[in-house]
């Protein structure tokens, strides 16, 4: 073996530029491949060359083995780096690397194989003493079969994708009734995301918290570990947050651990970076989930806790060196909690958001460290998973690592893509998560962390300056002489009206804003109610940003408010943002009646995707809520149900599909449901 010169790294986004930037550090040479959506992708650019995949969908591109070796060959490249996700478990993938002639930066594709089937890495965990739950993998296409290995498991239990991870082609399932719905789905988005629908049943813990131990081997026989990382917030079984060390944990817990871990990886004699993720019971006994044998999304917690780069680590172990450090020397200091920052909308089942970033801006704090993939003109797809950034915050303490990451949330600024931001904060700031009470069940014990947006009075205050922000624009605009403050008016008249459209929690609203500047100060309303004790000082206008400054109950706020082109509702998108919150409205045409809506016409798709299922028929009787048509979006799978009961009068997609947001899917009638 030798050392990387020039390294290919087969995937995108956030750990493309990650795996590049370790790589830019030490010189060697890289090469990104992208495909027809990522064109203008971060990593392309970041690359020292980049080769076209072509095609935009995961599989007509990344997943394309043979477009990715062919990409290695004609770039020069010696090595390749798979990052997460994608083939970074394909054990075909990895041989084909190798008998390539290429460096694999990963384990040997035999591990990978026996690890990448989680039902024999339970076999092989179990024969060298490492606890695991009941499990059986479900064959066949026989809904009877599936129900007999199920009751063996026992109820509530999982379904889930064999191969992968990152809680795709995953169900919870807690009767009998909803098991063959739940093997299905799981297969499709399996086969989608990793090209294998194998899928299992294993036995839930209710109530456990997920903690894994970052383990490392070299080629002479070292096996370390690194610690453990907490990662039991989860949604669909996504981790949200991950920290080290794990709160509430007790010392001889975490060496079992740890032991346990080690077991593993010398049982299968592991080379690399890899992860053995554990489920742990309220008594603190363990079982193993799986062995993930690539880089995790959260080993920049691990990194923020011991200095070390862990890429770096990879290709040292790849061109055959030894272990940096032994076990007495890997040491941890402080705390570390990262999140990940999606698009999506968490006040809304976790609903992707795709579209274009018209901003995109961090905040610096110390000890604050942001991986990400984007910038501002990023284009978020739907073709592959929502991950715009990681925010991740060392601190001697994990009180003081929890502030300065909600510090740094508030601050970074994603204009034009719904975040789950806010509900990472409500998350970082809930008396539960400071207590250390982390269940795997967290967000569905505490809702509200998904609801958190503005209050009430924030909202008001973003409408006023989101009002005198557009005069002024419209005031700088206008071909006359600047002689008096926008929206001044020399004699008290009707004032002047602005109206918004804007979400929250109970769906669609609209806001309008009644102004009116003199010299004796303002006189504001929003939706018909005096805004109280709002002093407007100054509003800057001038290129896409207004700066507003309000002094509100005695406090001096700026306020930047953006305003874009147009939404899907066709007006200005407005953003607006006080260094804490940020709201965003849609400013209504003045003239129009803002009370008319749309006319509806049926069912819609939320997101652009690709149909993968249509559930019923034309002339099926289906109720509220039932599901119509099923659609792959950032690699997994959307409900479309219909708003109404009724009769399907018409179906306008097939399978295969590919919809835009908003597209209607299907019309739904009203019908006798007697025929």
């Amino acid at each position: 073996m030798t050392a990387v010169r020039r390294l290919l790294v087969a995937n995108r986004g956030e750990i493309a530029c990650r795996v590049l930037r370790t790589c830019a550090r030490l010189g060697i040479e890289t090469v990104a491949v992208f495909s027809d959506a990522d064109r203008d992708g971060l990593h392309v650019r970041a690359a020292d060359r980049a080769v076209a995949l072509g095609g935009s969908t995961a599989a007509e591109s990344y997943l394309d083995m043979a477009k990715v070796l062919t990409a290695a060959r004609v770039s020069g490249a010696d090595a390749v780096h798979p990052g997460y996700g994608f083939l970074a478990e394909n054990a075909a993938f990895a041989a084909a690397v190798v008998e390539a002639g290429l460096t694999w930066v990963g384990p040997a594709p035999e591990t990978i194989r026996l690890m990448g089937s989680k039902l024999e890495a339970k076999r092989v965990a179990a024969a060298a003493g490492v606890p695991v739950s009941p499990s059986a993998e479900l064959v066949g296409d026989d809904p009877e079969a599936w129900s007999a290995a199920a009751r063996e498991v026992g109820f509530p239990l999982l379904v889930k994708a064999s191969a992968g991870g990152g809680g795709k082609g995953m169900r919870l399932v807690t009767a009998a009734d909803g098991l063959a719905a739940a093997v299905e789905s799981c297969r499709r988005e399996a086969g989608s995301a990793f090209g294998d629908a194998t899928v299992f049943a294993e036995r839930y813990v209710e109530g456990g918290r997920h903690v894994e131990v970052q383990v490392f081997g070299d080629h002479a026989g070292n096996v370390v570990h690194l610690y453990e990382r907490e990662c039991s917030i989860q949604r669909r079984h996504q981790k949200v947050l991950e920290e080290s060390p794990a709160p509430a944990l007790a010392d001889a817990t975490r060496a079992a651990m740890y032991a346990a871990a080690l077991a593993l990886a010398r049982a299968v004699d592991y080379v690399g970076a890899g992860t053995v993720e554990l489920l742990v019971g309220a008594d603190e006994t363990f079982v193993l989930l799986e062995m993930n044998t690539r880089l995790q999304v959260e080993h920049a917690v691990t990194e923020a806790v011991t200095g070390l780069d862990l890429v770096e680590w990879q290709l040292a172990v790849a061109a055959g060196r030894t272990l940096p450090l032994g076990q007495d020397a890997i040491v941890r200091d402080g705390h570390a909690i990262e999140v990940r920052v999606c698009a999506e909308d968490p006040r809304r089942d976790h609903l992707p958001s795709a579209g274009r970033l018209l901003a995109y801006q961090e905040r610096r704090v110390e000890g604050v460290r942001i991986d990400t993939g984007v910038e501002p003109g990023s284009e978020v797809t739907s073709y592959y998973d929502s991950l715009l950034a990681k925010v991740i915050a060392h601190a001697a303490t994990r009180e003081e690592a929890a502030a300065r990451l909600a510090h740094s949330l508030r601050g970074l600024r994603i204009d034009g893509i719904t975040s789950n931001r806010d509900s990472l904060v409500a998350i970082l700031e809930h008396p539960a998560f400071a207590a250390g009470e982390t269940p795997t069940t967290f967000l569905d014990q505490h809702p509200e962390v998904l609801r958190a947006q503005a209050p009430p009075r924030v909202q008001q205050v973003h409408l006023v300056a989101a009002a005198l922000a557009q005069q002024a624009s419209a005031r700088a605009a206008a071909p006359v002489q600047p002689f008096a403050p926008s929206g001044f008016r020399n004699v008290p008249a009707v004032p002047q009206t602005r109206s918004y459209a804007g979400d929250d929690a109970g769906g669609r609203q609209v806001v309008e804003v009644a102004y009116l500047l003199g010299r004796d100060g303002a006189s504001i309303q929003v939706a018909g109610e005096d805004v109280g004790d709002v002093r407007v000082e100054r509003c800057d206008a001038g290129g896409v940003d207004v700066r507003v400054l309000l002094t509100v109950d005695g406090v001096r706020v700026e306020h930047v408010v953006a305003t874009y082109g147009s939404d899907a509702e066709g007006g200005p998108l407005v953003v607006v943002t006080d260094g804490r919150w940020t709201t965003t409205w849609t400013a209504l045409p003045r003239f129009a009646d803002v009370r008319s809506t749309g006319a509806g016409g049926g069912p819609a798709a939320s997101l652009p995707g690709t149909v993968t299922q249509v559930a019923v028929r034309v002339g099926d009787v289906v109720a509220a809520g039932q599901t119509l048509v099923v659609i792959e979006a950032m690699k997994m799978e959307h409900r479309i149900a219909a708003d109404r009961e009724g009769v399907v009068a018409q179906l306008l997609v097939a399978v295969g599909d590919a919809v835009e947001a908003h597209q209607l899917v299907a019309r739904v009638e009203d019908g006798d449901r007697d025929g």
